[in-house]
């Protein structure tokens, strides 16, 4: 019996730009996580990881309770995700409800060169379930992400959605480097953050303060 391919990261990413929710912003881990999105929907309201595995879902926590009014969605790999468990636990405590965490289940370590994971047929879905996260489901195909995501708007509560997907091992070409500081900047005047500006002696301010 031949058993059909997973769905593309790409496949996904088109799934999630075409019902992409007005004024969301997009935090996308590192390596074709990042790189793909940008050459799909580059954006100034993406904020691309690079060289930071297992941090983006912290991030996108913080950035959720610091913009409630928009919609935060995070693209973490699962490998990262293991190494950094506490980040799932933590959004299960906090709940944010603009919160979607879109997680990569491709069994590898995709970004550091497709190495297994020592348990790749965890299910995810029921590890964010225990870990607070009530709103959680194993994803087959593009058109069930689409319809998840449309239907997320009047939800209370962080939803997490593990997306079954083939592994990606040959780096996708971004439209543009992805400089860290120069992406920082840019999103930080997407979402209207002040700048810090550091004194020569430790501390600082925020810019207009």
């Amino acid at each position: 019996m031949v058993k059909a391919a997973r769905p593309t990261r790409a496949d996904y990413y088109r799934a999630l730009a075409d019902s992409l929710p007005p004024q969301a912003l997009v935090v996308t881990s590192l390596g074709n996580a990042s790189y793909l999105w940008a050459a799909l929907h580059h954006a100034p309201e993406n904020f691309y990881f690079e060289d930071a595995m297992g941090l983006a879902l912290p991030l996108a926590l913080g950035l959720a309770i610091a913009q409630p009014k928009r919609p935060v969605i995070v693209v973490e790999g699962d490998g990262a995700l293991l190494m950094h468990m506490g980040a799932l636990v933590t959004v299960g405590a906090v709940n944010p409800a603009n919160l979607t965490v879109l997680l990569i289940q491709n069994g590898v370590h995709a970004a550091s060169g497709g190495q297994a994971l020592t348990n790749a047929a965890l299910d995810l879905a029921q590890l964010a379930r225990a870990s607070g996260i009530a709103r959680a489901d194993n994803i087959a195909t593009p058109e069930a992400l689409a319809a998840k995501l449309q239907a997320s708007t009047a939800r209370d509560s962080a939803e997490c959605l593990v997306l079954a997907t083939e592994p990606d091992l040959d780096v996708v070409r971004p439209p543009a480097v992805l400089e860290p500081v120069s992406t920082k900047l840019r999103f930080m005047t997407a979402i209207g953050a002040p700048r810090y500006i550091p004194t020569l002696f430790g501390g600082g301010r925020l810019e207009g303060t």
